[in-house]
């Protein structure tokens, strides 16, 4: 990690006809695992129930000691946490796009791996963490892959035709996060796929491996290579991932006393989510029904959050004060979890 970040500022400085040593402060911001590991903090109790942190406060540690190649006596401000799950990334995600203090209901979420939420309504602040898996990211889907050229972006299915955009227009080469979600909800709206999650009858539906599966690309469209599909094991796979996000917003709901009406804005940062189409996300029951006034997606706003602190003391001690007020919410322990998150598998 340390040389990579080495590496980075390299280039920035190299960009900007600077010099590394003349870095005199940085700002780090990440989940509370990468954190600890970068300010060589204990990790141990990330990995044990109850995933506390070492350290929860914002933390000024010289840069020298953790490696990196800056000016001699430069500063390292690595942003609070506020759980095991929960890190200084969502802190300035909360930062940058200034929802603790508004008057508004909104709902913030950073999709991922680990999805982190945020619900804020009335003066109080709640956030949970969501173990959403890598589904969304390509990983544990037969044809998934990252986001790169030659990747279904995008799919609408009519009828018996598939029609799908690729990352630069190249030739088809997989599926990444957008486009999953895409096809997902596409099969649903078409009785491809029900609610529960079963794959139907369909002209594009055939049997592999005695299991089904929905063929987005033919081997004859491919040129005799493989054909590009979604099996009903990724469909399984989706369910759990969107069950994960949706169950951290119903019980987020739930903790404020909130409706998903009341819901004045729905802002979604992060890689993933500056791609997603909201209506999908919607579709399939990820997010709520509310209409698309009410979405905003951000784009990496925690990187807005680390260069605001960077140039502002006053935001720094912002950081420290959304840390210090939200609260967070144990999925595990909250009463009927499981209820809600079988309920939040169901498509639709």
């Amino acid at each position: 990690m340390v040389d990579s970040l080495n590496s980075l500022m390299t280039e920035a400085c190299a960009d900007t006809d600077a010099e590394p040593d003349e870095i005199l402060e940085a700002v780090a911001v990440g989940n509370t695992a990468m954190h600890h590991l970068l300010l060589n903090l204990p990790v141990e109790r990330l990995a044990v129930s109850p995933f506390a942190p070492a350290v929860k406060h914002a933390m000024d540690i010289k840069a020298s000691d953790i490696g990196l190649r800056t000016a001699p006596g430069a500063y390292v401000h690595a942003l609070p946490n506020i759980a095991g799950f929960v890190g200084a990334d969502h802190v300035a995600m909360l930062l940058a796009i200034e929802v603790i203090e508004s008057k508004h209901t909104a709902l913030a979420l950073d999709i991922g791996t680990n999805t982190e939420v945020s619900l804020v309504r009335k003066g109080e602040a709640f956030c949970v963490s969501c173990a959403s898996g890598p589904a969304f990211e390509g990983a544990h889907i037969k044809f998934g892959m990252r986001a790169a050229p030659g990747a279904i972006e995008r799919v609408e299915i009519d009828g018996n035709t598939v029609h799908y955009q690729t990352i630069g227009g190249a030739a088809p080469a997989g599926i990444c996060g957008s486009g999953i979600l895409d096809a997902l909800a596409q099969l649903y709206q078409n009785g491809v796929v029900s609610g529960r999650g079963r794959m139907g009858e369909h002209p594009r539906v055939r049997d592999s491996d005695g299991k089904r599966e929905f063929v987005l690309v033919s081997e004859e469209e491919r040129g005799g290579q493989p054909a590009i599909t979604i099996t009903q094991d990724d469909v399984r796979e989706l369910q759990l991932a969107k069950g994960a996000i949706r169950t951290g917003i119903e019980v987020l709901l739930q903790s404020a006393g909130c409706s998903q009406q009341e819901l004045d804005r729905i802002i979604i940062a992060g890689a993933f989510g500056s791609y997603i189409d909201v209506a999908s996300a919607s579709t399939i029951g990820m997010l709520p029904p509310l209409t698309a006034d009410r979405f905003l997606q951000v784009g990496n706003a925690a990187g807005t959050g680390a260069r605001l602190a960077l140039i502002s003391r006053d935001k720094r001690g912002e950081a420290s004060e959304i840390a210090e007020k939200i609260r967070y919410v144990e999925l595990s322990t909250y009463p009927e979890f499981m209820k809600i998150f079988v309920d939040a598998t169901h498509i639709g």
